[in-house]
């Protein structure tokens, strides 16, 4: 016999035993909600149904029941709201358990660590920012904002955070892509209103607000998408608010992701934004050595090898390793005894740029600059107007002008985000001032000559 069935027969027998007015007043409204050997649950209409029902009736539910199927229930009455919050506290449990059950996966590559991190001027800051982050995450420099031209260090610097933390705390982390974060976002969004649209939602926030430290890569391309641009601001404020630390990376500073909501540009802002360079030729030896280390020409390889790569490979790490990838398989091919300079440009010709002279980039005309006047890169893009920043700045953005093939624009936007009628006004004020100014003519020779 079917449960509601057996439950008809109970109503039916309990109408018999009581007057119409008590079974109008306590039994006509009650619904059969589960059923089994063992237990039954009855939803009733108000909260005074259960006490009066368990208070007065109880032995005749019980009597009633087991007359009919020879078993005595646990008996389970609950109101309308009552069986809402028990399903919702369920399926919040059922989203729990499953989101806990499954292995956690940091995405972390454990080959990048602080260990093979090669420190150099470049990269001196943001490698000590990175070392104070991970052995104190969540405390003054967060978020940790690193950001450079692509292919100079950030990621590996960022793994090498992660994993000192996960080596050295029992703390969450989580290092995922803008382009991951908005993949799965835009998933949920796109999917039919449900109970697994509420599932995927909840595994979502769970999976990036209940981290320790999120660790995001690339956050310039979030551009463009205005609703997970929303979605990571509410995770930023969840997590900042909690103290876990955020990590993040991007091609550009700040105040240059122009196309960046304003408070999300803020916030990057409010912790440590630290650039990185591109490696200077001993920093690319360096590297260099480092990458051979374990390798098996490590000992067969001359230094004008390494020299001649380093020359060749003047802005871009990964331009290095694949350079060292090209010459490991060339070598495993002709197995010569001695890796020298001949054999090098024979093996790397059609990879390699074998021009020895470095191409003049804006990154690298700010970092010449100012090295020249003993200050930062970063006080060139500021808002600072004392001479002692304004001067350099203008000679940068002259510089930048008669030694690269940049439009205005994109020179006004790599110094702090400046319109194109600012590099004008410097450069021409730089211009009428070389007509006549012997010292700022002999000051840009030699700037000249270090790029």
């Amino acid at each position: 016999m079917k449960t509601q069935e057996v439950f008809n027969k109970f109503l039916a027998e309990i109408q018999e035993q009581v007057s119409p007015t008590t079974y109008a007043t306590w039994f006509k409204g009650l619904e059969l909600i589960s059923m089994d050997d063992k237990n039954i649950t009855i939803k009733v209409p108000l909260a005074v149904h259960k006490q009066i029902l368990k208070l007065q009736y109880l032995d005749l539910i019980d009597d009633t029941l087991y007359s009919l199927t020879g078993i005595n229930y646990e008996l389970t009455l609950l109101t309308e709201d009552e069986i809402l919050e028990k399903d919702n506290k369920t399926l919040e449990e059922a989203i729990e358990e499953e989101y806990q059950t499954v292995e956690w996966n940091t995405n972390l590559n454990p080959n990048l660590n602080f260990d093979n991190y090669v420190v150099g001027e470049s990269n001196r800051l943001a490698f000590i920012s990175a070392m104070n982050v991970a052995q104190a995450p969540g405390t003054t420099r967060n978020p940790l904002f690193i950001y450079g031209r692509s292919g100079i260090g950030k990621t590996h610097l960022m793994h090498a955070i992660g994993n000192y933390i996960t080596q050295n705390s029992n703390k969450k982390v989580l290092y995922t892509t803008s382009n991951d974060f908005r993949d799965e976002y835009v998933g949920i969004s796109k999917m039919e209103p449900g109970k697994d649209t509420l599932k995927y939602a909840n595994n979502f926030k769970n999976k990036y607000r209940n981290v320790d430290v999120l660790i995001i890569d690339d956050i310039q391309f979030l551009v463009g998408a205005e609703l997970t641009q929303q979605e990571f601001f509410h995770t930023f404020e969840a997590l900042h608010q909690a103290n876990k630390q955020i990590i993040i990376s991007s091609d550009r500073s700040p105040d240059d992701l122009k196309k960046i909501e304003e408070r999300l540009r803020s916030r990057f802002a409010w912790g440590l934004p630290v650039d990185i360079y591109p490696p200077d030729f001993e920093l690319r030896c360096e590297i260099i050595k480092q990458k051979l280390q374990n390798s098996s020409i490590k000992d067969k390889i001359n230094k004008d090898v390494i020299e001649y790569i380093a020359n060749a490979c003047p802005n871009d790490v990964r331009h290095i390793e694949g350079t060292i990838n090209r010459l490991l398989a060339y070598t495993a091919m002709m197995t010569p005894e001695v890796i020298n300079l001949d054999f090098a440009v024979e093996a790397l010709k059609d990879y390699v740029n074998t021009n020895i002279y470095q191409e003049n980039t804006i990154s690298h005309i700010q970092k010449v600059v100012a090295d020249f006047f003993k200050i930062t890169v970063e006080d060139l893009k500021s808002k600072r107007r004392s001479n002692n920043i304004a001067r350099p700045r203008h000679i940068a953005m002259y510089l930048c002008r008669i030694e690269t093939e940049e439009n205005l624009a994109k020179i006004g936007l790599e110094f702090g985000g400046r319109d194109h009628s600012t590099v004008v006004a410097s450069c021409e004020k730089i211009k009428n001032e070389l007509k006549n100014n012997a010292t700022l003519e002999q000051t840009l020779k030699e700037i000249k000559a270090k790029l």
